[in-house]
């Protein structure tokens, strides 16, 4: 049963602090920084000079230390064995993050992808000797296909946003062969940052739409944008909001009558992969984020897989290379002239794509099977309500009715209270839990987007509804410093986050002797 109340931890006696000599919390040591360590000519490998060899490094030779500090083998293990028990993962708690689908990755696809054959792949080895590689990338985009009833897919962007470029790309390319020069690309004011950006860098202009009332575009500010200069429209479905855009196939039908293309972010797909194919909506290219919906859910900075699948109209332009099935024998189309009649806008990337997140990807699916992936959606969408349902009434929710796999909250609940969001998510921190995404989508105020993903048992998402209605409940009693110098537990407090970014220290230096 979870605890009620008010949070007691090792270390506090109601409003007393108390210290220990060493500076360790309980079991969790106060750590110095490595270089802290440092003692001249300690090492954990000590080799003897090689006599009798010529200096191959001429005016390269190392003249001074470089700087590297001196540990043993123990002290180094220690360190980061420390460092790591002040990071928060997915396999220590819920992560509450919203757009981010960090779900419970499940150690199978990981063992496949350290078999012999998978994991010691080198990209310049002969076709003859990747075959089976080969036919896993051919199996797992067959597999995409199906799932979003899209005829081609391109399988070598290697993340969310290089996708999007890729997609732009062929719809430049389309763009071209019907000596077309639309340069205006219609984004709504929730859009992912990356959908705007991509425009850009693809040299076209951004157009942004509203939203409505509801929290989803403004179908009537969309076709009023509508022209001959439009090259696209991208639309994240579901919206940034967690919400469905139930307009979607009369945006579509608008998009395309007016000669322009549908980009559609597939950064949501994990509430509708089984249960609703894109192609069938209208949509003419989207990415897929193998490292969110289909394992290894994500960050720590890649790698990353970002598929795209392409429209009947889009999918000549697909980019270089694909592989191509010869009755059982596979290859590589890496050029133009072998391309079988398409017409490519050319390569996204020196080789195919990374072959770890398409074995990880292919296991998931596997094991999951067709009705599996359909309650994978399921289960993301029935949690993300089971929270909204059981906070609305502590929280303030900025859109009526449910939403999708992922539930929004604004700070209207926080009104007069002397706590902003971002107190709201330091004092959770104290309370076992990274915080949910804040401020974003930036078209709410004080935004708190929650993702519980499929993978959280019902007891969990109960101990983290009983901890934001205490929170909740706690800042309208006016307990604001329980909030305002938050987090108290952490091995660091209240950091100013302003002067860091400003005036980051990036290099450490010993104090002056």
């Amino acid at each position: 049963m979870m605890r009620q109340g008010r949070p007691t931890t090792p270390g506090t006696t109601g409003s007393e602090t108390l210290s220990t000599f060493s500076g360790h919390r309980g079991l969790d040591h106060e750590e110095p920084l490595i270089f802290e360590q440092d003692a001249q000519g300690r090492s954990g490998v000590d080799l003897p000079a090689p006599a009798n060899l010529p200096n191959r490094l001429g005016a390269l030779a190392r003249r001074q230390p470089i700087g590297l500090p001196g540990l043993s083998e123990p002290q180094v293990v220690r360190h980061f064995v420390r460092l790591s028990r002040k990071n928060y993962a997915i396999d220590s708690g819920l992560y509450p993050l919203g757009s981010c689908t960090m779900k419970h990755n499940p150690r199978l696809n990981e063992k496949l992808a350290r078999l012999p054959g998978f994991a010691d792949l080198h990209p310049l080895q002969p076709i003859s000797t990747v075959q089976g590689a080969l036919e896993l990338i051919s199996t797992l985009a067959h597999w995409l296909r199906a799932l979003t009833g899209m005829p081609a897919v391109a399988m070598s962007p290697k993340a969310g946003a290089h996708g999007e470029l890729c997609g732009l790309m062929a719809i430049r390319a389309a763009l071209d062969a019907r000596g077309e020069k639309r340069n205006r690309v219609l984004a709504p004011e929730s859009a992912h940052g990356t959908n705007p950006a991509t425009a850009a860098m693809c040299g076209f202009s951004v157009d942004p739409i509203p939203a409505d009332a509801r929290g989803r575009v403004d179908l009537a500010a969309l076709k009023a944008k509508l022209g001959p200069d439009v090259a696209a429209i991208m639309v994240t479905n579901p919206n940034t909001c967690g919400l469905f855009e139930n307009d979607i196939v009369e945006m579509a039908k608008a998009v395309h009558d007016a000669g322009g293309y549908f980009y559609c972010d597939g950064a949501n797909f994990n509430a509708l992969v089984g249960r609703v194919r894109p192609g069938d909506l209208g949509i003419d290219a989207m990415h897929i984020n193998l490292h969110k919906t289909f394992s290894t859910p994500h960050g720590g900075g890649g790698p990353g897989a970002g598929p795209v699948v392409f429209s009947q109209a889009l999918a000549p332009y697909a980019p270089l290379p694909f592989v191509v099935d010869q009755g059982g024998v596979f290859d590589l189309a890496e050029f133009s002239a072998n391309a079988q009649g398409a017409t490519p806008f050319g390569r996204m990337t020196a080789f195919h794509g990374q072959m770890g997140m398409f074995v990880r990807a292919l296991s998931y699916m596997l094991s999951h099977g067709g009705d599996g992936l359909r309650q994978v959606a399921e289960d993301a969408v029935l949690n993300a309500n089971y929270i909204l349902a059981s906070l609305k009434d502590e929280m303030s929710a900025p859109f009526p009715g449910p939403c999708m796999h992922e539930c929004l909250f604004d700070d209207a609940f926080l009104k007069d209270t002397g706590v902003t969001t971002l107190d709201f998510a330091k004092a959770m921190i104290d309370e076992g839990y990274h915080p949910m995404t804040i401020y974003f989508p930036l078209v709410v105020h004080g935004a708190m987007l929650i993702e519980p993903t499929e993978t959280e048992s019902r007891e969990s998402l109960d101990q983290l509804i009983y901890v934001l209605r205490n929170l909740a409940k706690a800042a309208k009693s006016g307990d604001t410093a329980r909030f305002t110098q938050a987090p108290h537990f952490s091995p660091r407090n209240r950091l100013d986050e302003t002067r860091a970014a400003r005036t980051p220290v990036l290099r450490w230096r010993p104090p002056p002797p």
